[in-house]
C-alpha cells in the first residue's frame, strides 16, 4: 500500500470516528428543542376540543366515547367532560393546582387521581389532552436519528425531573427533524419494563388570535398497551376552538352543573 493510500484510509478512519458526534445534539439544543415542542401546542388563551375515543380491548365489544376538552394554558388547567355514550354522559376530570380530580354525576362525588389514571378506563392519560410540558417535567438525552416511514428522527430519551409528577419517568422520543413534530412515543415504568407507545400520523395547524401564531395539535393519537397487548385506544380531535372561554368553567361546580 502506498503512503498516499495510507494516508487517505487514516482520514477516512478519523472521519468515521469522529460522525457520531458531529451528529449528536448537545444538552442545550435538545432542551430548546422540548422547549419549541412545547411552544408549538401551546395557546396561551384558551382551547376546546370535541375529542373521540375509539377503545378495543380483549374479549370484549369496541367502544366509541365522545368527550369536550377544555383547556385555559395561561392557568395549566385542564376539564375533560364526556357527553357520550349515555351511560358516561356527565363524568369528568379537572386539574386544578396540579391535582387531577374525576366526577362521577352517578354517585355525585369527586375522588383525586394520580397521573397513571387510565381516562375513562381507556389507553389514555390526562398528558395525551393537556398543553406539552416536556421541557418542564424532563432531563433530555440523545439516542441519535432513526428512519421512521419517510421521516427522519431525532431519538430522545427522557427523565423526569427530580419532584415532578408524571404518568411515567422514563420516556423515549422520536421526533421529525425537518417538522420538530413527535412521530412516536414510548413510555417506561422505572423497572425499565415498557408500558405504552404512542404515534401521531398527523398534526394539523390552527392560526391563534391569543397567541399571534400558529398551534399545532395531533389530528390523530394511538395508544398501544404495552402490557395488555390486545388493548389500544385511539384519540381522534376534531373541531377545535381557540376563542376565550367562560371566566369560571374550571370549576367543579360548573362540571356538576354540566352533569345535572
Amino acid at each position: 500500500m502506498t503512503l498516499k493510500n495510507v494516508l487517505s484510509a487514516a482520514v477516512l478512519a478519523a472521519a468515521l470516528l469522529s460522525a457520531p458526534a458531529a451528529l449528536a445534539m448537545e444538552t442545550a439544543e435538545m432542551v430548546k428543542l422540548l422547549a419549541t415542542i412545547d411552544d408549538r401546542q401551546r395557546n396561551g388563551g384558551d382551547y376546546k376540543a370535541l375529542v373521540y375515543l375509539e377503545q378495543k380491548e380483549k374479549d370484549k365489544t369496541d367502544t366509541v366515547r365522545e368527550a369536550f376538552v377544555y383547556r385555559r394554558d395561561a392557568d395549566d388547567k385542564l376539564m375533560i367532560l364526556f357527553s357520550r355514550p349515555k351511560a358516561e354522559a356527565g363524568k369528568g376530570y379537572l386539574r386544578l393546582d396540579k391535582n387531577l380530580w374525576s366526577y362521577d354525576p352517578n354517585v355525585g362525588k369527586w375522588e383525586r387521581r394520580t397521573e397513571r389514571e387510565r381516562i375513562a378506563g381507556t389507553d389514555s392519560r390526562r398528558a395525551d389532552f393537556d398543553e406539552s410540558r416536556l421541557a418542564e417535567e424532563y432531563d433530555p438525552s440523545f439516542d441519535g436519528e432513526a428512519k421512521l416511514g419517510k421521516y427522519t428522527a431525532n431519538m430522545l430519551t427522557l427523565k423526569a425531573k427530580s419532584g415532578v409528577d408524571v404518568a411515567y419517568p422514563v420516556v423515549k422520543l422520536w421526533v421529525d427533524k425537518e417538522t420538530a413534530n413527535v412521530l412516536k412515543r414510548e413510555e417506561y415504568a422505572l423497572s425499565g419494563r415498557k408500558m405504552r407507545t404512542a404515534l401521531y400520523p398527523r398534526w394539523k395547524k390552527l392560526f391563534s388570535e391569543s397567541k399571534g401564531a400558529d398551534v399545532w395539535y395531533p389530528e390523530e393519537i394511538r395508544i398501544y398497551d404495552e402490557v395488555e397487548k390486545a388493548n389500544s385506544t385511539t384519540v381522534l380531535i376534531k373541531s377545535i376552538d381557540l376563542r376565550p372561554l367562560e371566566a369560571n368553567l374550571f370549576t367543579k361546580a360548573w362540571l356538576e352543573s354540566k352533569s345535572r
